[in-house]
């Protein structure tokens, strides 16, 4: 089976936007094949990452609204939504169907606008993607956040500034992004005295709304030289699924689908996570960054702290995490986050990153995308040509 390429990548500016869904998805998918060197009638396969534009937009089949806007007619094109993971799902679909020959050239785009909604809206919004019975009861992904981080810093006896080093880490990357959300540094102390929302986590520990997208095109390996002489290939990408009830996981500080779609993205490539030298994971709150860290096997179960406190997922450390920024600082426009996770990678492992760009010359970087609460998770494995 021929190797899948990405030969182009985009992100727009996340934050606050006036542009609507489909101008963002076509901010994003234009920017992509730009930098791919192609036009829309030359997309075979057009997939788009979004989650919630019905609920937030009323704005329904945006996926032939897209092909219109990009003039990919006549693609084939589907949305793809698994929730906060829907950008990570896009990226296994467009890998499989260039790596089935179902198409030569797929573009993804991925995108959500978020911030006309209040905060309690899109929350709901978000929350509605909870079993029934937690949904009744007003459970929502922040508050699962604070039970698990809870349980987290009592069971492996880590301190709470602990996780306020994590916002601290990805506000100073995000610095160096043009397109974060929020490029301004923030202190521990700053952190641990903002406001509580879900004890012991507090406002810092969260990722804002966020309005944005991302894109990416890809093309069999065989055929990647033909449109360009720089490019990533995707060794590795697996998806896996946990418990939708929380309450039934064995160990909420273990994340199953973390753990199973890691192992098989690592089989795939047939790498381990020693020879990982980028990942972006999904910090939508702080102690995520932990559990992804542990259960990706970058550190022992209930180490992943100290990794943190020891500066080791710092730029300049052994295993730099979220260079971007991470949803923390860079935003999380829902169905865009797993896409833009990749375009990192993809920069960094071309040079491409900027003031970000890590010394070192990374080789080979992870993307591990989020859905729910771990109910769904896609990992993705890229390396350099």
């Amino acid at each position: 089976m021929d190797r899948v390429a990405v030969i182009g990548a985009s992100m727009t500016p996340f934050g606050q936007r006036e542009e609507w869904i489909l101008d963002l998805l076509a901010e994003a998918g234009q920017a992509a094949m730009v930098d791919a060197g192609i036009e829309g009638a030359d997309v075979q396969h057009l997939y788009v990452s979004n989650m919630a534009s019905g609920e937030f937009e009323g704005q329904t089949g945006i996926m032939n609204a897209v092909a219109q806007d990009l003039n990919c007619l006549p693609a084939y094109a589907a949305r793809i939504d698994q929730t906060s993971s829907s950008g990570g799902a896009g990226v296994y679909q467009a890998w499989q169907s260039v790596a089935s020959g179902a198409s030569d050239l797929t573009l993804l785009v991925g995108g959500e606008k978020m911030t006309h909604r209040t905060t309690a809206e899109s929350t709901d919004v978000i929350a509605s993607l909870t079993h029934p019975i937690e949904y009744a009861h007003g459970v929502t992904l922040p508050s699962f956040a604070g039970l698990t981080a809870r349980k987290y810093l009592e069971q492996y006896d880590a301190p709470r500034e602990s996780l306020a080093e994590v916002a601290v880490k990805n506000h100073k990357n995000g610095v160096d992004n043009p397109n974060a959300q929020f490029r301004k540094e923030v202190e521990v102390e700053t952190v641990m005295e903002s406001p509580i929302i879900a004890d012991p986590l507090r406002l810092y520990d969260f990722c804002p709304v966020t309005d944005g997208s991302a894109a990416l095109v890809f093309c069999p390996e065989s055929l990647a030289r033909e449109y360009t002489d720089d490019y990533v290939v995707v060794s590795g990408v697996a998806g896996a699924t946990d418990t939708h009830v929380v309450h039934d996981r064995l160990d909420p500080t273990t994340m199953g689908g973390v753990v199973e779609s890691g192992e098989a993205a690592f089989g795939m490539a047939g790498l381990d996570p020693d020879d990982v030298d980028i990942a972006e994971l999904h910090d939508m709150f702080t102690i995520l960054e932990f559990l992804q860290f542990e259960d990706l096997g970058f550190a022992a179960k209930g180490e992943g702290w100290q990794a943190v406190t020891e500066g080791r997922t710092e730029k300049d450390g052994e295993i730099p995490i979220n260079t971007s920024g991470g949803l923390k600082s860079k935003g999380h426009p829902l169905g865009a986050s797993g896409v833009a996770q990749v375009h990192e990678v993809y920069e960094q492992l071309l040079g491409e990153a900027g003031p970000r760009q890590l010394a070192d010359d990374p080789e080979v970087g992870l993307a591990c995308n989020v859905g729910g609460f771990g109910n769904c998770v896609i990992t993705t494995i890229l390396e350099r040509a």
